[in-house]
């Protein structure tokens, strides 16, 4: 974890904060919409992919945006 934290402060210093934050913004979007599209318009007869699929997209939506606000509360 404390190698996250490192790199997310890195990220922060060298000012691309916003851009790492809004690539992995567009990447849960795409993860989700396609955990969406599998559930809704596939005859997929596993339902846990597609709601990996949403979840993951979900978490990589927010957690980058939080982890930098952590990064700035704590240094």
């Amino acid at each position: 974890m404390d190698e996250v934290l490192e790199v997310a402060e890195l990220a922060t210093d060298a000012g691309v904060e916003g851009v790492l934050v809004w690539v992995f913004r567009l990447l849960g979007l795409v993860l989700a919409l396609a955990g969406l599209g599998l559930w809704l318009l596939a005859d997929f007869s596993f339902l846990w992919i597609p709601a990996v699929l949403l979840v993951l997209g979900i978490l990589l939506a927010v957690v980058p945006d939080l982890l930098l606000s952590l990064v700035e509360l704590a240094g």
